[in-house]
C-alpha cells in the first residue's frame, strides 16, 4: 500500500478515536478544533485553484453556502421519513450525514463546472471578479428563499457533525488534492500556472485543467459547508459573504500559493489568531488586520513559505 493511503488511514482511525473522548473535551476547545478542521479543507481546496492552477478565486465561500444548504435539505427535509421520529440508529445516522455531505459536494461542483465553463477563459482580476459575484448572487439567492428560512437563516439541522467526520474530510480534501497535483494530470495544472501560452503549444488545453482544479476545489468547499452546518446547527445566508472568501484567500496566500503545508498551518493560525485576542475584543480585529498587513510585507511569498518555488512544468 502506498505512503500516502497509509497516512489517510493513521488520520482517519485518529480522528475516530479522538472523537470517541471528544466528551472529554471543553466544548469551547472542541469548538475551536472544528473550525480548524473545516478551514483546513476550505483553504487546501482552494489552493489547488489559486495555488497550484493560478487562478485568482473570490467565490469559495458561495460554494460553501451551497454545501451548507443542500446538506441541510437532506437531513431536515429527508432525514426524519428515513430515519423515523425516533432519529434511528447511529448507523442511520451516519449513513444520512454522509449521502448529505455528498449531495452537497456534488451540487458544489456542479455549481463550479457552470461557473467555470464560461468564466475561466478569463484571467486575472476579471476572473475574481466573475467569481465575486456568483458568490453574492448565490447568498441572495439563498436569503430569499422561503423554504430554508430565508434572512432568518436555516434553522434545525441535526448535530451530525463532530471530530471524525470533519478531521476524517480534511485528511481526505489533502490526500486527494495531493494526489491529484503529483500525478501525470496533475503536470497540467502546474503547466497552466507556470504559462498558459507554453502549455498550449505542447498541446495541453488550459480552460480544461483549470475546469477540473475548480470542480474538484467546490467539491470539497461543498463539503466543508455541509460540515459547518451540521455542527453549529443553524446557517445563516451573512456567513457566506465576501468578507468569508478573503479569509479563505488570506490563508492560502499567507500559507504560501502552492504549499499545501504552509496552507493548513495559516489555516490553524488564522482560526486560532482571533481566539486568541478575544480578551481585547473592542481591538481585536485591528489588531488581526494590522498582523496580517505586517506578515504580508515581511512575507510576501508566505509565512509557511521558506523556499521559493522553482519551477516545476
Amino acid at each position: 500500500m502506498p505512503r500516502p493511503h497509509i497516512a489517510l488511514l493513521v488520520a482517519i482511525i485518529a480522528a475516530v478515536v479522538v472523537s470517541h473522548f471528544s466528551d472529554n473535551i471543553d466544548p469551547y476547545f472542541l469548538d475551536v478544533l472544528i473550525g480548524i478542521g473545516i478551514n483546513i479543507i476550505l483553504a487546501v481546496s482552494l489552493n489547488l485553484i489559486n495555488g497550484h492552477t493560478g487562478q485568482f478565486s473570490l467565490g469559495h465561500a458561495g460554494f460553501m453556502s451551497i454545501g451548507a444548504y443542500l446538506s441541510g435539505c437532506v437531513t431536515v427535509f429527508l432525514g426524519p421519513k428515513l430515519l423515523g421520529d425516533d432519529g434511528g440508529t447511529a448507523l442511520g445516522q451516519n449513513s444520512l450525514f454522509f449521502v448529505a455531505l455528498l449531495a452537497g459536494g456534488l451540487s458544489a461542483a456542479l455549481a463550479g463546472l457552470l461557473i467555470g465553463i464560461p468564466s475561466l477563459r478569463l484571467k486575472g482580476d476579471y476572473l475574481a471578479l466573475v467569481t465575486l459575484g456568483f458568490g453574492e448572487i448565490i447568498r441572495v439567492i439563498f436569503q430569499n428563499i422561503d423554504a430554508v428560512g430565508g434572512a432568518l437563516g436555516f434553522i434545525g439541522l441535526p448535530a451530525y457533525t463532530n471530530f471524525a467526520w470533519t478531521y476524517g474530510a480534511a485528511a481526505l480534501t489533502v490526500f486527494v488534492v495531493g494526489c491529484l497535483v503529483k500525478s501525470t494530470y496533475g503536470r497540467g495544472f502546474i503547466a497552466t500556472h507556470d504559462d498558459e501560452i507554453a502549455s498550449e503549444a505542447i498541446g495541453l488545453n488550459p480552460t480544461r485543467y483549470k475546469n477540473v482544479a475548480f470542480v474538484v476545489g467546490a467539491f470539497f468547499a461543498g463539503i466543508a459547508g455541509g460540515l459547518y452546518g451540521h455542527y453549529k446547527l443553524s446557517i445563516d445566508p451573512r456567513g457566506f459573504d465576501f468578507t468569508r472568501s478573503i479569509e479563505i484567500v488570506v490563508m492560502v496566500i499567507l500559507g504560501g500559493m502552492g504549499n499545501t503545508l504552509g496552507v493548513i498551518l495559516a489555516a490553524i493560525l488564522l482560526t486560532v489568531l482571533p481566539e486568541v485576542l478575544r480578551p481585547v475584543a473592542e481591538y481585536r480585529m485591528v489588531i488581526y488586520s494590522f498582523l496580517l498587513i505586517v506578515l504580508m510585507l515581511a512575507r510576501p511569498q508566505g509565512l509557511f513559505n521558506f523556499h521559493l518555488r522553482k519551477s516545476r512544468a
